[in-house]
């Protein structure tokens, strides 16, 4: 865990890389931060922020994701930002802030004290950038710490002890939007630097939003409501499935505290970025508009795929998170890795976001009750990313690619009917295969509505060469409501298909009993796996049939290095070094194919060298679903602990590493000398 808040940052680096501030405990299936482990209180009537802004959550772009302190990070880009907003529709959708982090200023301040910009970077100055923002009908943001120094590796002029005057020079330059950081602070009370702040820009007169960024690590959702309009509730975000996970999982239990004009700020999105799947991406935009988060934008939009785009400007989406009540979404389940988390909206209906932590393609299900809507005789749903309406008689369902999030928006509505049913698509079993062998596979098409649905038929389509044959009927003329088409299916791959993962694809059509036709679809994947060898093995020289990691990949046969492939150095664990092994980064779940042949997994596990006196981590070996082995937490002052475990007649070995239970920073961990028997 990391302690910021009275030490200086001698690193932008540190910056990037401190993600998660507060720790993680695991309650009923759902991880919520240390600090949150009591009901988090609402805030007291009139604790909303004075200023009367942000009444929904802000939106705007950010550069810091994107660039850092990079040379382009200037003028010109912050302009070019400008231009895109208005171009390509995000003004139209709601986008309003152009924010720049740090590295903006000069090292020194002038002889009267004041900041100054980086003349390189901002050759016209700042007012002149915050003129041309305004002329697109745009506002502008700016960066500074609540310390002597900003967080970027030189360390550039913090507000600590300048606090009235910044923030008049703010207001002068017209600065609509204050980011207020906490490196650099001297050990200060954060409460008093960030009430310092808030009375510095009230007393300027104009409207700044002010947004508190002390990582979480004083429990700001219980004070901030009267300071601040947003206060971070985590670390820094990087652009990895690792990282979002965590901190949606620690800014979900603290929906009490928000509300209009005061919201829990889990950090900037990474969507565009290019370290997740376009899937991925949709699930984090998805919950971060679920939990009405503030959405700043964190990629080079100069650069940005059409596919960035439609998932930052999906204006169903943005309105749940934009709704006026301003409520953030709760948590209703998130057994097995399966999520349901449900959004009260302004006009009586619910956002309903199911999402599929796992990785592999999950059922999860709910009812319009559960979510809190009245009971009715029928229900509208609405497919926030496919774009369609449907009516239910009460289940929501879904079978949800691997980290995927299918966001519903659903209302009670006699005239729901006046739709087609909804029909869930579901998929028994993930096929593990081996080239050239058959696994069975069952599916089945449900149908959800009020009414029923007719000519129901059903397919599944493999990669082109694979034998997919239907081995029961794939027709049925009516599917009343909660009645279902069932099929069984053999799927063989062509010998000698590369192991891997392969997509299946399952459709159905049917009509409505107005005739309307229908058709939907859901994807899923196939692994092709090969046999262990006879005898075993070291595991990192075998295929992995999946792999997911807290920072940059998983490493064969070197530490995590935490950002690239292949930035590691050799396994050491208190001084040894291993030749083999993984080298991985909290949380971490790597898992090998087994095929019921093998006995024993063993590995020499503990916390990597390379990031000195940090770190703390637990293992766990998992046998199907079965925890077969574990550590309690080991840190990097321990030497390397013997880890062995029954793996015996399992089809899936699983390796896990978490994090100790206090936050995933520096947490690097080694599964060395890893070997399994079969």
């Amino acid at each position: 865990m990391r302690h910021l808040s009275s030490h200086p940052i001698s690193t932008s680096r540190r910056r990037v890389i401190g993600v998660l501030a507060a720790g993680l405990l695991c309650t009923a299936g759902v991880a919520v931060p240390a600090a949150a482990q009591s009901p988090v209180p609402p805030p007291a009537a009139g604790a909303q922020a004075a200023n009367g802004l942000a009444l929904t959550p802000p939106m705007g772009f950010n550069n810091w994701n994107s660039t850092h302190c990079r040379a382009d990070f200037n003028e010109s880009m912050v302009k070019g930002i400008a231009d895109i907003f208005v171009e390509k529709g995000l003004k139209d959708a709601g986008y309003e802030y152009v924010n720049l982090d740090d590295c903006w200023a000069k090292p020194e301040r002038d002889a009267d004290g004041k900041l100054q910009p980086d003349p390189v970077r901002f050759p016209d100055g700042i007012k002149a950038v915050a003129d041309y923002v305004h002329a697109k009908g745009l506002k502008l943001g700016i960066y500074t710490s609540a310390g002597t120094r900003t967080c970027d590796s030189v360390g550039l002029p913090g507000a600590l002890g300048h606090e009235f005057s910044d923030a008049q020079q703010f207001a002068d330059w017209g600065v609509d939007y204050l980011k207020y950081d906490n490196c650099n602070n001297q050990g200060v009370d954060a409460k008093e630097r960030y009430t310092t702040m808030r009375d510095a820009l009230a007393a300027t007169g104009r409207p700044i939003v002010y947004s508190i960024c002390e990582w979480g690590e004083n429990k700001p959702w219980e004070w901030a409501a009267g300071l601040g309009n947003l206060w971070r509730t985590t670390g820094d975000i990087n652009d990895s499935w690792g990282s979002m996970l965590s901190i949606m999982k620690q800014n979900l239990p603290l929906a009490p505290a928000a509300g209009p004009g005061h919201w829990n700020d889990p950090d900037m999105l990474e969507v565009g970025n290019g370290g997740m799947t376009d899937t991925e991406y949709r699930t984090h935009f998805s919950m971060w508009s679920v939990m009405a988060a503030p959405l700043l934008i964190g990629a080079d939009l100069r650069r940005a795929t059409p596919e960035t785009f439609d998932i930052l400007s999906n204006e169903e989406v943005i309105a749940v998170d934009q709704d006026p009540l301003g409520k953030q979404g709760v948590v209703l389940s998130s057994d097995g890795g399966r999520w349901v988390v449900a959004k009260e909206m302004g006009d009586g209906s619910r956002a309903v976001a199911l999402f599929n932590e796992t990785g592999e393609a999950q059922r999860i299900s709910t009812t319009a009750g559960a979510a809190g809507l009245p009971k009715a005789s029928a229900y509208t749903v609405r497919d926030l990313w496919e774009h369609i309406t449907r009516n239910t008689a009460g289940g929501l369902s879904a079978t949800v690619p691997a980290h995927g999030t299918v966001l519903l928006r659903v209302a009670a509505d006699s005239d729901a009917t006046t739709h087609p049913p909804a029909v869930e698509l579901a998929v028994a079993g993930s096929p593990l295969v081996e080239a050239g062998r058959t696994a069975p596979l069952t599916t089945s098409v449900t149908d959800l509505g009020r009414t029923s649905a007719v000519r129901v038929s059903a397919a599944l389509t493999g990669p082109s060469g694979w034998r997919v044959k239907a081995g029961s009927a794939t027709t049925a003329t009516v599917l009343p409501t909660g009645r279902a088409l069932t099929t069984r299916w053999q799927v063989t791959p062509p010998a000698g298909t590369a192991a891997g993962t392969y997509d299946l694809t399952l459709t159905a059509q049917y009509r409505s009993p107005a005739g309307e036709r229908v058709r939907s679809s859901v994807l899923f994947r196939a692994h092709v796996v090969v046999a262990p060898p006879a005898g075993g093995g070291q595991l990192s020289d075998l295929p992995q049939l999946s792999a997911s990691n807290g920072y940059g990949p998983v490493e064969k046969d070197t530490s995590n290095g935490e950002s690239a492939a292949g930035d590691g150095k050799p396994l050491t664990i208190g001084g040894q070094v291993y030749a083999k092994g993984l080298g991985v980064h909290a949380d971490s779940t790597v898992e090998y194919y087994a095929g019921g042949a093998c006995s024993t997994v063993t590995a020499q596990v503990g916390v990597d060298d390379e990031k000195g006196d940090k770190g703390s981590v637990a293992f766990e070996i998992w046998a199907d679903g079965t925890k077969a082995a574990s550590t309690g937490v080991l840190t990097n002052a321990m030497a390397a602990q013997p880890l062995s475990a029954d793996v015996s007649g399992a089809r899936v070995v699983r390796l896990v590493v978490t994090d100790g239970g206090d936050g995933v920073d520096s947490d690097h961990a080694d599964w060395a000398d890893l070997r399994i028997t079969c």
